[in-house]
């Protein structure tokens, strides 16, 4: 029997209604907001991502392991070359380390790589 249920990423970040808002855009779920720091997203089944606000905030310097990347995530897309247009609308940077050629590596609005991947 599981201790617990419903597992939720919370993503450090300066600004959490402006990482939730980018997120939110990117996958079309749900953006709540609240007034002490915290903002999350979820989809349809429940599924859910939170982002809290972190003072003096300092952004990972993938793939340098000074400041790690802590966490990111994979997330599929049916087009890669599509995929990377939109999310650059969003705000996303593409970095300049691309280790692979059935993925790409982003930065979101705070800082923190993530992948579209296609397989």
């Amino acid at each position: 029997m599981a201790i617990a249920r419903v597992p939720n990423t919370v993503i450090d970040c300066p600004d959490p209604a402006a990482l939730a808002g980018f997120y939110g855009a990117l996958l079309d779920w749900k953006v709540k907001v609240d007034d002490h720091g915290w903002a999350d997203i979820t989809d349809t089944t429940g599924q859910r991502f939170a982002f809290q606000r972190v003072e003096n905030y300092t952004p990972p310097a993938w793939p340098d392991q000074n400041v790690p990347q802590q966490m990111h995530i994979d997330m599929d897309v049916d087009d890669l070359d599509e995929g990377e247009a939109a999310v650059l609308l969003l705000g996303a940077t593409k970095h300049p380390h691309q280790p692979g050629t059935s993925f790409r590596v982003f930065l979101d609005p705070a800082g923190h790589p993530f992948c579209l991947c296609q397989s």
